[in-house]
């Protein structure tokens, strides 16, 4: 059998026909892998804090921030018991994914182990946008290429990028918008040549006074212009999981919105702004509540299941870890019980992809 490297050497004397079967073969793992990641009612847990976002975590909760701190918080994660049942997928950043159990298992081969597909974050964080006071643009593409390479033969098999959106009076702009999205679209591209799934996440940020129909009305014009670029750039639609936030009025907003409005709105505005090609959909939580992202979740399963064009699940970073941490402290002899809450609450996101989650279910660890 040709090594897949020699083929690429020798990429302009390969005949078509070879070349249209290696495309074939890379298409046929991406749906591979975005099937396995939408498999029945599992979802994601982004375990992909930067070193600052991950030290600002354990520093509110008194815990020391240290390498050797930040890698037994994740070996608390990937050796938790059951995970697998809940979780398809789970997204590293770039120190954890070098890294190991105390037993010297790596945390990717852990991850494989209880059927947990590893994933990465590519982006490089959000630095001001040139001419645009007050809004950022996500960086991160110089040397993309090389890097997903290297992901790729570590065992990640797809990437995450973040563009971040602000809403306020005179933002977002259409430039930062369009910025970002053709980011976002580059980054697809590239992933999909490497053979790894992208979830691309437009997140408008929840901070702010505004309503819920102005999150609406940004959250489809950015989808708009991303599904655009998408387009423009040859993204195999199919092959791509959208990762975006709810439909939320801003924190500060006077006027907050009950369970069953925000589904409505957050369903809507999908069905008005993402393609039917689109496999999925996994929602980030962005700043809500465990409960609440759990309980909104669930609201759209129980109203729409089976009626809608793509899957609906959960990409959870706080939503699921953090009542975990706060029972961890940093403490050995609090590893079992945060294990504990971290499949508790990964449980309860299941039910709810289910539609059949209560409140009454956050009582069961009590």
């Amino acid at each position: 059998m040709l090594c897949l490297s020699y083929l690429t050497k020798t990429w302009g004397r390969c005949p078509r026909s070879l070349i249209g079967g290696i495309k074939s073969m890379k298409n046929k793992e991406l749906l591979n892998t975005v099937n396995a990641l939408l498999a029945g009612d599992k979802g994601l847990l982004a375990m992909d804090e930067s070193t600052s976002t991950i030290n600002k975590r354990f520093e509110e909760v008194g815990i020391p921030q240290t390498v050797e701190y930040h890698r037994a918080y994740r070996e608390l994660i990937v050796t938790t018991p059951g995970l697998g049942k809940c979780i398809s997928g789970a997204i590293l950043y770039d120190e954890t994914i070098y890294q190991a159990t105390k037993a010297g298992v790596l945390f990717v081969d852990k991850l494989k182990q209880t059927g947990i597909i590893p994933g990465i974050k590519v982006d490089e964080g959000t630095t001001g946008l040139a001419g645009f006071p007050g809004e950022k643009i996500t960086v991160g593409l110089d040397g993309l290429s090389q890097r997903l390479a290297k992901y790729y033969q570590l065992g990640a098999r797809f990437a995450k990028w973040r563009a971040v959106i602000a809403i306020n009076a005179v933002m977002p702009s259409r430039g930062c918008i369009e910025a970002n999205m053709h980011a976002l679209a580059r980054y697809a591209a590239m992933c999909q040549k490497a053979g790894i799934v992208p979830i691309v996440e437009p997140e408008v940020l929840m901070d702010g006074s505004h309503s819920i129909k102005k999150c609406f009305d940004v959250t489809q014009k950015v989808h708009h212009v991303l599904f655009d670029q998408l387009f423009a750039q040859n993204v195999n639609l199919h092959a791509v999981i959208l990762k975006p936030n709810m439909i939320l009025p801003g924190l500060s907003c006077p006027r907050q919105a009950d369970i069953a409005t925000v589904a409505e709105a957050t369903v809507t505005c999908l069905l008005q702004s993402v393609p039917a090609a689109v496999p999925g959909v996994a929602f980030l939580s962005g700043g809500q509540s465990p409960e609440l992202a759990t309980a909104h979740l669930n609201a759209m399963h129980v109203k729409y299941k089976g009626k809608l064009p793509w899957a609906l699940t959960f990409s959870f970073a706080r939503a699921i870890q953090q009542p975990a941490m706060e029972l961890w402290k940093g403490n050995d002899e609090n590893v079992k019980v945060a294990q504990e809450m971290l499949y508790h609450r990964a449980s309860l996101d299941n039910a709810a992809r289910r539609g059949q989650y209560t409140p009454d279910m956050e009582k069961k660890f009590d």
